[in-house]
């Protein structure tokens, strides 16, 4: 019977603490739409800011590696002008064709 009483004030124990951890979340999240917030009233681009702090998490090979597959990706797409001089025909794009 100890046995279960121990379980369960463990178990009573941890809930608590994930809540606890879940409300100060909520209040940290909060905190951080704030500095957003303030962040755009100062004409920041809070999308923008998003990215780049998400990318400091990111180490920096590990960003540049995807940094250089973006590119790729958008130059072949035409969305960046391609440098490597294999321009892609464009003369049957009803688009590109007639420039």
């Amino acid at each position: 019977m100890a046995d279960v009483s121990v379980a369960r004030d463990q178990l009573r124990s941890i809930v608590e603490r994930i809540e606890r951890l879940e409300e100060e979340k909520k209040t940290i999240a909060e905190d951080i739409r704030e500095v957003y917030g303030e962040a755009k009233a100062n004409g920041y681009d809070v999308k923008t800011l998003r990215t780049v702090v998400r990318m400091r998490k990111v180490e920096a090979a590990e960003r540049q590696e995807q940094e250089a597959m973006l590119d790729l990706y958008m130059t072949a797409l035409g969305m960046l002008p391609d440098t490597s001089g294999d321009e892609p025909d464009t003369s049957n794009d009803p688009v590109m064709g007639d420039e």
